[in-house]
């Protein structure tokens, strides 16, 4: 279906996952979901403004205040493909407007998050998009074991 190669394209076409609301606490979803996609092969981004998470890092992953910042620590020719959203929904438009900025190339808004105003800001920046969905559990529903190898552009 649809939705199901929307999210085979974004997950396997993106190397570079920035997590907005990532937390240092491994109690939370978002360090169990960072942990994952780590593991499994894409490059993190812990984003999160808190003291705590920018001191100690998330999960051993240096962590950046916002994703302007997050965006200019990769190397020149390199960007975040795949902005992974868990934040609450009404602050996802700012985040919506933010991952455009940077030239993200996708955004994602976890399980519970629902946003119609960040739908449509992706949407006129002909941005992927998808919403109230788990990479951590729609990459092993869909067999997709990481990112998948692509040449350097």
């Amino acid at each position: 279906n649809e939705a199901d190669r929307l999210i085979r394209r974004l997950l396997e076409g993106s190397r570079t996952v920035a997590i907005v609301g990532a937390s240092p606490r491994v109690d939370r979803p978002s360090h169990g979901v960072l942990r994952f996609l780590a593991a499994a092969g894409w490059t993190v981004l812990p984003v999160n403004p808190m003291p705590e998470a920018l001191e100690g890092g998330v999960a051993g992953h240096r962590c950046h205040p916002t994703l302007r910042a997050a965006a200019a620590s990769l190397p020149d020719g390199t960007r975040i493909d795949l902005v992974d959203v868990f934040r609450r929904s009404e602050e996802c438009a700012e985040i919506a407007r933010e991952a455009v900025a940077v030239g993200a190339g996708g955004l994602w808004l976890q399980l519970g998050v629902i946003s119609p105003e960040a739908a449509s800001i992706a949407a006129a920046a002909d941005m992927p998009f998808v919403q109230d969905r788990c990479p951590a559990i729609e990459a092993p529903r869909l067999g997709i074991a990481g990112p998948s190898e692509r040449p350097p552009t």
